[in-house]
């Protein structure tokens, strides 16, 4: 493993432009993020999530890289959403006692203008909290302010095997 690790990665580097450098050095730092409990999940380092959470809404904001954009050079959608179910996921969880959690069961997005500029930043709140589900809204923004995607998602609420 530790060989076929190293090949790849002289492989990569070997003729690679500094946009291709910067992106694997994004990549590397988030994995460690998340190897030294800085971050959550795999996602969040990967994604350089910055929190703000209470317990009426959950704020996260990614920087803007080419690591994360399409083929039209803008973030792709897929990003968005990602960027949308964690931080309604992460305030559904919070919200809930220690031995419940919350997953996704429906998620609808509008996407309502281009992912661009240094960074997107997400809020997202809860709409509705009963006993075995919950509703979430969430609005995107560019760092110009501009809103990107505005969305609402539904969530079970599950009891957690410990």
């Amino acid at each position: 493993m530790e060989e076929q690790l190293h090949e790849l990665y002289k492989q990569y580097t070997e003729d690679a432009t500094q946009e291709e450098k910067n992106i694997l050095l994004t990549i590397l730092q988030g994995l460690n993020k998340r190897k030294s409990n800085k971050q959550g999940s795999y996602i969040g380092g990967l994604l350089n999530m910055e929190k703000t959470l209470n317990k009426e809404i959950c704020e996260i904001t990614i920087p803007i890289s080419p690591m994360l954009n399409n083929s039209l050079d803008i973030v792709h959608g897929g990003i968005t959403a990602t960027l949308i179910d964690s931080a309604m996921g992460t305030l559904a969880n919070h919200v809930l006692p220690e031995e419940y959690g919350a997953v996704t069961t429906q998620l609808n997005i509008h996407y309502l203008s281009v992912g661009k500029g240094d960074y997107l930043t997400c809020k997202a709140r809860i709409d509705h909290k009963g006993t075995k589900t919950m509703v979430m809204s969430a609005d995107v923004y560019r760092c110009d302010g501009k809103k990107v995607a505005q969305a609402s998602g539904s969530f079970f609420i599950i009891g957690k095997k410990v």
